[in-house]
């Protein structure tokens, strides 16, 4: 008989299996192309839309403004609804691929994550998205903040497994 292991990372590790709710489809290099495009974009708007401006959330977190609650209620708004239309009209990729979403279970490490997410951004004046269009701007000494967040996502890989639920 074969044991299998679930996470709460969506991930089922058996002994000869390893599947991950992904596109188990293979592509060209330059198929990933379009994701540079899109990437390239989305840049733009988070300077154009000013998510992206150290000032900007200084304001959100000494609640000076609403500029920035506003996009992100925004964001999370459009999230829901796309997730609700999904499920209701059962979409699938354009590759015809069923989208899944599977429940997480709720632990304490969230709230230490969330906490320590939240410090970082409120002392760096940098999210992980926005970091790169941060650097595309100009703004070189958020490549420590960049360094630091890739350690730290390292430093999370290594030892999650170790890290109480």
């Amino acid at each position: 008989m074969q044991t299998s292991e679930i996470n709460t990372d969506y991930e089922v590790r058996s002994l000869d299996t390893l599947c991950i709710n992904e596109s188990h489809l293979t592509h060209k290099w330059y198929y990933n192309l379009k994701y540079l495009f899109v990437g390239i974009i989305f840049g733009i708007i988070f300077v154009k839309a000013e998510i992206i401006s150290w000032f900007r959330i200084q304001e959100m977190f000494r609640l000076q403004s609403f500029h920035m609650f506003g996009l992100i209620g925004s964001a999370v708004l459009v999230g829901a609804v796309s997730v609700w239309i999904i499920k209701k009209f059962n979409i699938r990729t354009i590759y015809n691929e069923k989208i899944e979403f599977h429940p997480k279970t709720f632990n304490k490490g969230q709230i230490y994550g969330g906490l320590l997410f939240g410090l970082g951004w409120a002392i760096t004046g940098a999210c992980p998205g926005p970091m790169y269009a941060q650097v595309g701007t100009g703004a070189t000494v958020i490549l420590i903040t960049v360094l630091s967040a890739i350690a730290g996502t390292w430093v999370y890989g290594y030892t999650r497994n170790k890290l109480p639920h």
